[in-house]
């Protein structure tokens, strides 16, 4: 394994004076717990157990964590005062309640769970066995690697805890380099639904354009996406909607018609997600005064045709029929 350094200036730059205050278990070696279970090795926390089913899970636990032993999840919460459960969000309830019933869980034991999906009161079962509920929910993308650890540097954390807790959630989140923003427990799926559009809907779109400059001849699309991304994250980041550029916040209707009738000719399965963010985009430069009135008739119009399957998806005028596939917008969850 890499030696992690932790960055200058996080609780993490010199343990040797402190001895270990909890003992860390990880129930989920996915991407997102061995990271956290090392970040708070290095604020002087000890790794004590760790559980993973799939070899890739054992694989990361030992890259990550070496010499903690895998174990059982029964067994990491024996043997851990603070307890990470990061699994599939989907999983978290039925982990909580199977763990409580079986009598796993142990009066005073901090139990975290790292879902940005919910706060609280998923812990319930467990919080009635006595635990101390914790819901830490790290803004950022994971690789599974120790660079993720580096990451958690000024990383945001979505923090929902009971309020005697508060200060206690906050503070661990401050060991391992990030910065606690407070999410009530009602705004939990809201908060996380934000943070999917922004983040994952963002890896489809760069993927996507990358697979199209591809197809259009060009050589190396990350280096010429990468400027471009940065820019524009730098501009939509400091100026939001004023930062809206392109033939839709122009209003070009004829170059958006183009645009669809070649993705409907060479990616025919990207079309419903250009139309969509093209209206979406419409919507916000018309609203904000970036897009004029008498043009956003004409291109809400190409839009609008394409939605309900009547869009020639050529530029107007050209005279070219298109075929009649229509392709339905795929969902995606963490």
């Amino acid at each position: 394994m890499s030696t992690v350094h932790p960055p200058e200036g996080t609780a993490g730059t010199d343990t040797r004076d402190r001895p270990a205050r909890l003992t860390v278990g990880v129930v989920g070696a996915g991407r997102v717990g061995p990271a956290l279970a090392a970040s708070l090795q290095l604020a002087g926390h000890r790794p004590v157990a760790v559980s993973g089913v799939s070899d890739a899970s054992q694989r990361r636990a030992e890259k990550m964590l070496p010499g903690v032993p895998l174990v059982p999840p029964a067994e990491v919460l024996q043997r851990a005062d603070l307890v990470l459960l990061t699994v599939p969000d989907d999983a978290l309830p039925g982990l909580v309640t199977g763990l409580a019933e079986t009598g796993a869980v142990r009066p005073g034991q901090l139990l975290v769970h790292t879902s940005g999906r919910y706060g609280v009161s998923v812990l319930d079962p467990a919080l009635r066995a006595g635990a101390l509920p914790l819901a830490l929910h790290p803004a950022m993308t994971f690789t599974g690697s120790p660079v993720d650890v580096q990451r958690l540097a000024g990383c945001s954390f979505g923090v929902t805890a009971p309020g005697e807790l508060r200060l206690a959630a906050e503070a661990l989140v401050i060991e391992m380099g990030g910065e606690p923003e407070w999410i009530s427990e009602e705004s939990r799926p809201l908060y996380h639904a934000a943070l999917a559009l922004g983040s994952n809907h963002l890896i489809t779109l760069v993927a996507q354009s990358m697979e199209l400059l591809r197809t259009a001849g060009v050589g190396a699309p990350d280096r010429m996406l990468g400027p471009l991304l940065g820019a524009a994250l730098d501009n939509a980041l400091r100026s939001g909607d004023a930062a809206l550029t392109g033939p839709v916040a122009r209003g070009d209707a004829g170059t958006v018609a183009a645009h669809i009738a070649e993705l409907r000719e060479h990616s025919p399965q990207t079309v419903a997600g250009y139309v969509a963010m093209a209206r979406a985009t419409a919507d916000r430069a018309l609203a904000h005064g970036l897009l004029k009135a008498e043009l956003a008739e004409d291109l809400l119009g190409v839009l609008a045709d394409e939605g309900t399957g009547t869009g020639t998806g050529s530029a107007p005028g050209t005279g070219t029929d298109a075929d009649d596939d229509e392709n339905g917008p795929e969902g995606n969850d963490r």
